[in-house]
């Protein structure tokens, strides 16, 4: 069976948007394709910044880690793991400050590993995390994905540059947005979001 990684960011639960919205383009997607739905929530479980010792231990093969760094390398190696499992991937953010979620961010510094979902080779770096659909499902308070705004939109940019550097160009962004410009720009924003998931899920 297919798998597709749901991940999440926001720490509003049940009243996030971003979160509303991608488990139901999740949900969209694998009743398409029959995969079986691996969540991964941010928020209710939140991974630990890099410290001084999982950097190290994730930098180091198995065999070369002492039991302290075996310890910290387990989460890394476990969504790594979930990564390369994965034939579909949702991600859901909120724009924070103009970026992504550090919980989010988090997520990304324990999976970007030299060696392991990139390689740097005489060419240049080689990402080795092909063969993957992903989807960025981005809410906000404005409007970020055209107009004078956008240029402050950094969370599609950068989430698109890093997961290309890992090897996963196809990639598809969900704006809901919009959100602080009242109720019925609210019920717009929510309608274009369910229009978009109907249509990505149709295409899938």
């Amino acid at each position: 069976m297919s798998k597709l990684l749901l991940i999440t960011s926001s720490p509003r639960g049940e009243e996030s948007i971003s979160n509303k919205v991608s488990a139901d383009l999740a949900a969209a997607l694998a009743a398409k394709s029959g995969a079986e739905i691996i969540r991964r929530d941010l928020a209710s479980n939140p991974i630990a910044h890099l410290d001084t010792v999982t950097t190290n231990a994730i930098r180091k093969s198995p065999a070369e880690r002492n039991a302290e760094e075996a310890a910290a390398a387990e989460v890394s190696d476990k969504l790594v793991a979930e990564l390369f499992a994965a034939d579909q991937i949702v991600i859901g953010t909120g724009l924070i400050n103009f970026n992504i979620y550090s919980g989010l961010k988090s997520w990304i510094d324990n999976v970007a590993r030299a060696g392991v979902t990139f390689r740097y080779t005489e060419a240049g770096p080689e990402g080795l995390v092909k063969g993957k659909k992903v989807y960025i499902v981005l809410a906000a308070a404005g409007v970020y994905s055209d107009g004078p705004a956008a240029s402050l939109n950094h969370a599609v940019p950068y989430l698109k540059t890093v997961l290309g550097f890992l090897g996963m160009t196809d990639v598809e962004v969900v704006y809901v947005e919009g959100l602080a410009f009242g109720p019925e720009a609210v019920e717009k924003a929510m309608a274009a979001a369910e229009s978009r998931t109907k249509e990505l899920a149709q295409a899938a």
